[in-house]
């Protein structure tokens, strides 16, 4: 059995005054940013708030989009940035901004290079909601995505030697007088103090935890459960809004369709679990939408039930390749049982109408056909393997495709578009991408992404800036 790794945040007393780049945030975006500059020569420092690392990334379960991948060819899967694009682009119902949307398409398989670069292989496919081909990468383990990178990515930390510094808070960005971005100040609730950089990068997440926040932007979502990290409060938002930033689509918040929220806690029960085939059933045990539309339509879907949710259902052949469902059933979220007729006793489905539900889907596969709602994909294998699986699942607000306004090289923008020097954000933190929906397993496409552009652009600056520099102390000598 392989050895559990564990990391160990740098001691406070290790820190420093000046960091080429200050990178806030420890999720994805964050650690592939810093990661990404530190191999370019610079020598960036990660500062997460939270004792927790990893941010909102350790609660994604389906994994990672990407087109043209080598994966995919060796799936026999033959793609096209041009689809996935058009079909982001529809799922986010035309929205989306399409520089941001042409980089992302274009980059996603480079990402996918990148990670096993540093051995961290997806090399399985599955696929989410909207999308018509198996681009969302995954472990060959079929570990969730988001545990898995979190691990692999404080690997790499802990192998660069890149300093990150957890519990400690930045409270303002600072700038130079020449209006560039030079540092931050930070405090650990004891002591506070400024730090230097050349650049910042916000990493910070989006606002799916702030119920105040929210409530301002969606009134209408005020008092729901969350799938997010406790950390997800916008904070890199107002710090950047305090510098003059531009906010975009912030009233657009993602409700995600099947999270499991009877207990104290909201888990969120990943796309990937539709993807390999299980279905959604009423309380009567009826099928009632194409389980892998849209996440938008689906939550619609569910709501329309007056149901307070309903139930996903599927078998032992569906769960063998979902292993996220063997965590859920650890905390007793799954119900089991050894036949049909058994779950819908114990769920109180009514019994012939579960069977016939499940029959019909099993013709459905058999054929590649499904009259009743049209859905195309995740129709792999069907519902006949026992045990028999049912989860109970609501709606509750996943992600925030709203934030800071961004060009394709990650510099933040001001409210009239120019750029703020030395400012990057990349992942939830950054508005437009995603439009008005956002499609599963694009969330960690846009960090490995957006976080390799904005460790590359910093590089590129900051040698700008050192160039000028040079060429003015030159003309003044």
């Amino acid at each position: 059995m392989a050895e559990k790794f564990h990391f160990q945040p740098t001691s406070l007393t290790q820190l420093r005054k000046h960091y080429d780049v200050i990178v806030i945030g420890s999720g994805a975006a964050g650690m592939t940013a810093a990661i990404q500059a530190h191999e370019l020569g610079l020598k960036p420092v990660i500062i997460e708030k939270m004792a927790q690392l990893g941010g909102n990334t350790n609660r994604a379960s389906s994994g990672m989009n990407a087109a043209e991948t080598n994966v995919q060819l060796k799936h026999h899967v033959v793609d096209s940035y041009q689809a996935f694009y058009d079909e982001t682009l529809k799922g986010g119902g035309g929205q989306n901004n399409p520089e941001l949307l042409k980089y992302f398409t274009e980059h996603a398989a480079l990402a996918i290079d990148w990670l096993a670069d540093h051995d961290i292989r997806l090399d399985a496919l599955t696929i989410t909601g909207g999308m018509s081909k198996m681009r969302t990468h995954r472990p060959s383990s079929l570990a969730a995505i988001g545990g898995f990178l979190v691990t692999e990515l404080l690997k790499q930390v802990q192998k660069a030697h890149i300093p990150l510094f957890a519990g400690l808070k930045v409270t303002e960005l600072t700038t130079g007088d020449d209006g560039r971005v030079s540092g931050v100040r930070a405090t650990t609730g004891r002591q506070s103090g400024p730090l230097t950089a050349d650049a910042v990068i916000l990493a910070t997440g989006g606002f799916g935890a702030n119920p105040k926040m929210l409530a301002k932007y969606r009134p209408d979502l005020k008092g729901m459960k969350t799938t997010n990290q406790p950390g997800a409060t916008g904070d890199g938002i107002k710090l950047a809004q305090a510098l003059g930033a531009k906010l975009v689509d912030m009233d657009q918040v993602q409700v995600h369709p099947t999270v499991q929220q009877d207990t104290s806690h909201a888990y969120l029960i990943g796309e990937a679990v539709r993807g390999e085939g299980a279905i959604l059933v009423d309380q009567h045990g009826d099928r009632f939408v194409n389980e892998l539309d849209t996440r938008k339509n689906v939550t619609a879907a569910i709501d329309s039930l007056h149901e307070n949710g309903a139930y996903l259902i599927f078998d032992q052949g569906i769960r063998d390749r979902a292993q996220a469902v063997e965590f859920y059933d650890s905390i007793g979220l799954v119900h089991t049982g050894a036949s049909l007729d058994d779950l819908a006793k114990q769920v109180g489905f009514d019994t012939d109408a579960l069977k016939q539900t499940v029959t019909a889907w099993n013709a459905a596969v058999a054929d590649q056909n499904d009259p009743a709602f049209n859905r195309t994909t995740g129709m792999d294998r069907d519902i006949s393997t026992a045990p028999f699986f049912a989860i109970h699942i609501a709606p509750a607000v996943h992600y925030t495709m709203g934030g800071l306004a961004i060009n394709h090289r990650t510099e933040v923008l001001d409210q009239n578009g120019t750029v703020i020097k030395g400012l990057y954000a990349a992942g939830e933190i950054a508005g437009g991408l995603h439009g008005n929906n956002r499609i599963g397993g694009n969330s960690i496409a846009e960090t490995v992404v957006f976080g390799r552009q904005a460790g590359e652009q910093v590089f590129k600056y900051i040698n700008e800036k050192d160039t000028l520099n040079l060429k003015t102390r030159g003309n003044n000598s």
